[in-house]
């Protein structure tokens, strides 16, 4: 599992989007039970955190140490550094097991071993996605550029491949459960905006390789697409896969 984010988790935490309600009610209404969720690759704490107001306990685990360290506290989540494949967790003890915009980065077939081997049967895996944002049409086209041309696929790694694909072409080996539509809708003003594209793993490859912030090259084209305006609604398409465990 590649980690791109250590080197920016305080960022990581402040920009990222926040996931939906609608999509958590509709994951809690397909579990039987509640008492232990994990979060594979937990980042900020952000799915932990809402997970801990509906479980018993909540078990958070992140190969980045700095993640851990900005992610959000609450009295019954545990977070540990620990791989996708190898969560030091207990045999069937999870009822619910969530990937947020990570597994694209996991081992898959041996993430998918330690979920069978923790899961209960019958417990749920979801995982999910959100792809590029929307904002408007000037905006759009300057972000469009950014992410395909500046970047493109010299600095972004090839796993983004699977997010471009909406998550459809990720191995599943699950009976699936077909979600409805979701997407997260925020009101951000447009410095958030460029602190979000700046948390790109790709911007950060740039920056390494270069020198240069290429963000920071759009910044004033951005800011005047955007116009006089404070906040903006800006929506990120999401894409779920989700399944029940030991059915198959």
């Amino acid at each position: 599992m590649k980690d791109n984010f250590s080197e920016n988790a305080s960022a990581y935490s402040r920009y990222r989007p926040v996931y939906p309600a609608e999509l958590y009610d509709f994951l809690l209404s397909l579990v039987a039970e509640k008492v232990t969720a994990w979060d594979c690759g937990c980042g900020n704490g952000q799915v932990a955190a809402f997970l801990a107001e509906h479980f018993k306990k909540v078990e958070a685990t992140d190969i980045s140490q700095q993640q851990l360290d900005h992610a959000i506290r609450k009295p019954n989540i545990r977070y540990q550094l620990a791989k996708a494949e190898q969560s030091g967790l207990t045999s069937a003890s999870v009822d619910l097991i969530t990937v947020a915009q990570a597994i694209h980065w996991f081992n898959i077939d041996g993430f998918y071993k330690e979920v069978n081997r923790v899961g209960k049967p019958g417990s749920i895996l979801a995982v999910w996605c959100y792809s590029l944002l929307t904002v408007n049409r000037e905006v759009d086209e300057i972000i469009n550029h950014l992410y395909a041309d500046t970047l493109g696929n010299e600095y972004w790694d090839a796993e983004r491949h699977y997010i471009d694909e909406k998550y459809q072409t990720i191995p599943f080996p699950f009976e699936e459960i077909i979600a409805p539509g979701f997407s997260i809708n925020v009101d951000w003003n447009v410095d958030h905006l460029l602190g979000y594209l700046s948390s790109w793993s790709a911007v950060q490859h740039y920056i390494k390789r270069n020198g240069v912030d290429p963000v920071s090259l759009i910044s004033g084209e951005l800011k005047k697409a955007w116009g006089d305006v404070t906040d903006v609604q800006v929506r990120f398409p999401l894409f779920t896969r989700i399944g029940r465990i030991g059915s198959l």
